[in-house]
C-alpha cells in the first residue's frame, strides 16, 4: 500500500483526500472524483506476482486515465521516479501515453481536451 500510495501521491501529484479512515484504504482526490486504494486480501495478493521492473497486468478490464496539460513533462517526471512509461502517441483527440504503476497496473495520461466553444 505505501509504495503505492507513494506513487499515486508523489509522482502524479493526487493530493490525499482525507487521512485513512481504514487500515488498507486511501483516498485521494483526483480533480473532482474520489480515487481510493485498497488492500486485498492476503488469498488474493499471493496469486498475484509482482515484478521489479513491473509487468503489465493487462488482464484486468481497469484503466485509470489521468488528464495532464503537458504529457511530455509529465512522462519525463514519471520516468524519473521510477515509472515505466511508454512512449506517447497520436490520437483522435490529443496524444496519449500509457504507463505502469509499481503493481503492473496500466494507466494513461492524455492532454487535457479544449474547451467545447
Amino acid at each position: 500500500m505505501k509504495k503505492m500510495a507513494d506513487f499515486y501521491h508523489d509522482a502524479l501529484g493526487l493530493p490525499y483526500r482525507s487521512a485513512p479512515v481504514d487500515p488498507g484504504w486511501i483516498e485521494f482526490d483526483a480533480g473532482g472524483t474520489c480515487f481510493a486504494l485498497h488492500a486485498i486480501p492476503p488469498r488474493i495478493s499471493r496469486q498475484i506476482n509482482i515484478t521489479t521492473p513491473p509487468r503489465a497486468r493487462e488482464e484486468t478490464p481497469i484503466k485509470l486515465v489521468f488528464e495532464v496539460d503537458d504529457l511530455d513533462g509529465m512522462r519525463r517526471h514519471l520516468n524519473a521516479r521510477g515509472a515505466t512509461m511508454f512512449e506517447a502517441r497520436a490520437t483522435g483527440r490529443g496524444q496519449s501515453c500509457d504507463g505502469l504503476d509499481p503493481e503492473g497496473n496500466v494507466f494513461q495520461l492524455v492532454t487535457a481536451l479544449p474547451a467545447a466553444d
